[in-house]
């Protein structure tokens, strides 16, 4: 992978992320992360710059609206190669994401618990990560995805 400026970290599944954000610090990211990753990477010793302070937007709703901005979206979805993207970025203070490691919430594994409420299953429905997911995707010519944890080291790699 060549130089990386910026990268947003917000996974559920923790695993083997401390070394996934240090191998993009060293490839020279600032990385933007929310909630408990931010806090894992920080407890790591790593330099974490929380969503809420890049957007001047605190995570509302019980943390139900961390990721939902312009400067988010627009950080992912902005083509490089548009001037008028570019500029328009430009205006409104939104810097380019070039990774985006996002894993989601254990629906799944929630679910299937003998114990799990009706609030537990609501509460593990993810949108922001689908959200990001998807931005990334569609400008995937600029953006790296990742998801498996699995795939953290041929990515760094790359």
């Amino acid at each position: 992978m060549g130089r990386v400026t910026r990268a947003l970290v917000s996974v559920s599944d923790k695993t083997g992320l401390v070394e996934m954000a240090r191998g993009l610090v060293e490839l020279g990211a600032e990385i933007l992360s929310t909630g408990g990753t931010a806090n894992a990477l920080r407890e790591a010793g790593l330099a974490v710059t929380d969503v809420a302070a890049y957007t001047g937007s605190p995570e509302i709703l019980d943390g139900r609206v961390k990721t939902l901005h312009p400067k988010i979206h627009g950080g992912l979805l902005g083509r490089r190669s548009q001037p008028q993207h570019v500029a328009e970025m430009q205006r409104h203070g939104i810097g380019l994401i070039d990774v985006a490691v996002v894993n989601l919430y254990p629906f799944e594994r929630t679910i299937v618990k003998p114990d799990c409420t009706f609030e537990q299953a609501i509460e593990n429905i993810d949108i922001g990560g689908p959200s990001l997911l998807r931005a990334a995707a569609k400008n995937h010519a600029d953006v790296a995805v990742v998801v498996d944890p699995d795939d953290y080291p041929p990515v760094l790699e790359a």
